[in-house]
């Protein structure tokens, strides 16, 4: 499976395309979800910062509560969570634009975003246990270029999800926006949950084995991926506040919207031509070697000024994709089949606090130093993603992630 045509083959492997086109699907509802919240209770309450509350309960409550639905599906399958799940969304969902429309107080706005966050489906780490299932045995090599793939649907779906939910909503209509947002997210997850034949099968444990299975999730190996997404995804936070801050700091606003293009385009390329063929050497030296360019790219925007601002936004989105999939697939290796859902979801919500966090920190810097502040907290989120990379080299050595014995 090599070439052009290893997506294709991907897809064609009995069963694959039809759960990737319902996650697809669901993706870009969950791409809309937050920034329709943020519409559908500004338009509601007149309130930015009501807006603001609400999708930062629904945030934290994804983040804290999607392991949780990742443990739950790891013991009781895809199909026993996922629809439940999807009803309470659905539910969820409408108590929030019931609420909006009844002009409730910004209190219990927050507790419906709440729910909202915690019912959303966990659709990317639902999707790579399926396909550390579909591939596994002599077609195990061809599951970096499945998570490339995933990767690469995850991107396409933060692209259209938001500009379309952004349409919606300027034409005056931003119920519509989140209830579409719901649709997708509900259709995708109950689909999904419908494909029975690619579910990963429940790993069967006692007590003592499940205890044994979670220990895993405490591994040295599985702690630094952890920071490694951490980390990235502080950078990836930070980012989005530096680079906005220099547009405007330039006169420029609009120039905010070509680097986000130039480095969005940019990642999608990278992580499609990573995903075309075999790579000659182990995951973990990829990730070191993803994660030095990280670190080296990042280096343009010590400098400041726009050559140094583009040329940092460009060389680090080629390894930001990258440094994620590499570190989905050495998160297969490092794990037991039994926490292999709940360990990807980990490693999203790590993800999703990295950014959170960083993104107040470069707040706070941009607000005292300008956007030369928030562009030296994005270097350092960089050099730290870097040097955990670099340090997986020994801690994503075989000989240090053994199955621990029972």
């Amino acid at each position: 499976m090599t070439g052009a045509a290893s997506y294709r083959a991907l897809l064609r492997t009995p069963g694959a395309a039809a759960f990737f086109v319902p996650t697809a699907g669901g993706r870009v509802g969950i791409a809309m979800t937050s920034l329709s919240i943020v519409w559908l209770v500004r338009d509601a309450t007149g309130s930015y910062a009501t807006a603001g509350l609400v999708t930062g309960a629904f945030a934290v409550a994804d983040a804290v509560v999607g392991p949780q639905v990742g443990r739950l599906i790891d013991r009781f399958g895809q199909a026993r969570v996922l629809l439940p799940g999807a009803v309470v969304h659905a539910v969820a969902v409408g108590a929030l634009v019931a609420g909006a429309a009844g002009h409730a107080p910004a209190w219990l706005l927050a507790v419906a975003g709440a729910l909202v966050g915690a019912s959303l489906p966990q659709l990317s780490a639902v999707a790579l246990a399926r396909w550390s299932a579909l591939l596994d045995g002599g077609r195990r090599a061809a599951l970096p270029s499945a998570y490339a793939l995933e990767s690469l649907s995850n991107s396409v779906a933060y692209l259209v999800g938001p500009a379309l939910v952004s349409a919606i909503a300027a034409a005056g209509r931003p119920v519509l926006g989140t209830l579409t947002a719901a649709a997708l997210v509900v259709a995708g997850g109950s689909l999904l949950a419908l494909q029975r034949r690619t579910a990963p099968p429940v790993v069967a444990t006692d007590g003592r084995h499940r205890s044994h299975h979670r220990r895993a999730l405490r591994r040295p190996g599985f702690l630094l991926l952890v920071g490694v997404n951490t980390a990235i995804g502080g950078f990836f936070g930070t980012m989005s506040i530096a680079v906005t801050a220099f547009a405007v700091e330039r006169g420029a606003p609009e120039l905010a919207a070509v680097l986000f293009a130039a480095s969005n385009g940019t990642g999608l390329v990278a992580v499609l031509l990573y995903g075309l063929r075999p790579w000659p050497v182990p995951p973990r030296t990829q990730l070191a070697l993803a994660g030095a360019a990280l670190g080296l790219g990042a280096l343009p925007l010590a400098a400041g000024g726009l050559a140094g601002v583009a040329a940092g936004a460009v060389l680090t989105a080629a390894a930001v994709p990258v440094v994620i999939v590499l570190g989905s697939v050495l998160a297969d290796a490092v794990v037991d089949r039994g926490v292999l859902t709940e360990a990807f979801a980990w490693l999203g919500s790590a993800s999703a606090a990295g950014s959170a966090l960083a993104a107040t920190a470069a707040g706070v810097a941009v607000d005292g130093s300008g956007a030369r502040g928030g562009l030296l907290v994005a270097l350092a989120a960089a050099v730290a993603t870097a040097v955990l990379a670099v340090a997986g080299l020994r801690a994503l050595h075989p000989s240090t992630t053994a199955t621990d014995p029972p």
